[in-house]
């Protein structure tokens, strides 16, 4: 049989058959287990595997291989420091959540996740949510800026308000038939933004920290959730930031998709885009063609700050 991961608990996988839908409590055969796989757990959600049913059990199954990963997101294991613990797997598009306030999403965080999801073909939607709180005219510029700024680069980029209805109509049809994974920090709305969209699903949900002005943790297992119009939501927990995987400095800039159209120009091919002469992006930074914000975040990834959560898109 094939199936779908859709929840890990440990040692065991709860797998939706791809034929039919049924649900089955599923563990690993043998030593499948750790082979070639350097990683705290070897399946995640959103993998594809081939099980079979337990002797005597149609409610259980043993899963024997795994078929190979388009994409997947990873985060250093906190304990191993030389190994990963992969989230998920298999995504069509990724959706991340911001806000502009309670709490507030740095650009920095915003372009740490874009740049990796470029890296490996994730499509990316950004969705600016909580648009009915605000209302400073500060806030309005801010959120004028980041998405001309967004829109100009390739990205779709949509105002939401769950309280309000606002937004909710267009990001169900950016959603239908889709694997999507949903991420963003914690407190940003990505559960009542979805459950606005899909009420049944009854994501849990938790209140911004007003000693903080940051998001409480309210989910703490990644899991995948079917979508009554089609289309599966991988439902995340929060993340306070993003760290690169095996890149050279070099590939970087082509991450940054206007950096790297701007780069072809540069007088040398190995050009970091710091001080070296005849830097086609640094005239361009200087002649506005380049977002400030934006050549900050790639000095800043380029420094590799210390940042916590992975994305990778590689077979292991």
């Amino acid at each position: 049989m094939k199936g779908v991961v859709v929840k890990s608990t440990g040692s065991w996988y709860l797998v939706r058959a791809l034929d039919g839908g049924q649900l089955y409590d599923c563990r690993i055969k043998g030593k499948f287990r750790v082979a070639g796989i350097k990683s705290t757990n070897p399946l995640a959600v959103g993998d594809l595997v081939n099980f079979e049913l337990e002797e005597n059990d149609e409610a259980q199954g043993i899963i024997d291989s795994i078929q190979d990963r388009k994409n997947y997101i990873i985060r250093k294991s906190v304990n191993l420091s030389k190994r990963v613990h992969i989230i998920a797997a298999n995504m069509d598009q990724a959706l991340l959540v911001t806000t502009l306030a309670k709490p507030a999403t740095s650009t920095g965080f915003m372009d740490r996740f874009l740049s990796t999801a470029e890296a490996y073909n994730i499509p990316t939607i950004i969705v600016f949510n909580k648009c009915d709180l605000y209302d400073s005219e500060e806030i309005r510029s801010e959120l004028d800026y980041r998405k001309a700024v967004y829109t100009a680069i390739g990205y779709h980029c949509l105002e939401t308000s769950a309280t309000k209805g606002e937004g909710l109509a267009e990001l169900a049809t950016l959603l239908k038939g889709k694997t999507t994974l949903l991420s963003g920090h914690s407190g940003v709305g990505k559960s009542t933004l979805i459950n606005a969209i899909e009420p049944e699903l009854n994501l849990r949900t938790g209140a911004v920290s007003s000693s903080h002005n940051k998001g409480q943790h309210t989910t703490t297992f990644a899991e995948m959730h079917p979508l009554q119009m089609g289309g599966d939501i991988i439902d995340t927990p929060g993340i306070k930031g993003f760290g690169l995987v095996n890149m050279e400095d070099t590939d970087l800039s082509h991450f940054f998709s206007e950096i790297f159209a701007i780069s072809k120009e540069c007088k040398f091919h190995n050009c970091k885009h710091i001080n070296e002469p005849q830097c086609a992006v640094k005239i361009a930074l200087d002649e506005h063609k380049i977002a400030p914000t934006r050549y900050e975040s790639y000095l800043n990834q380029l420094n590799d700050q210390d940042e916590t959560t992975h994305y990778r898109s590689t077979d292991y």
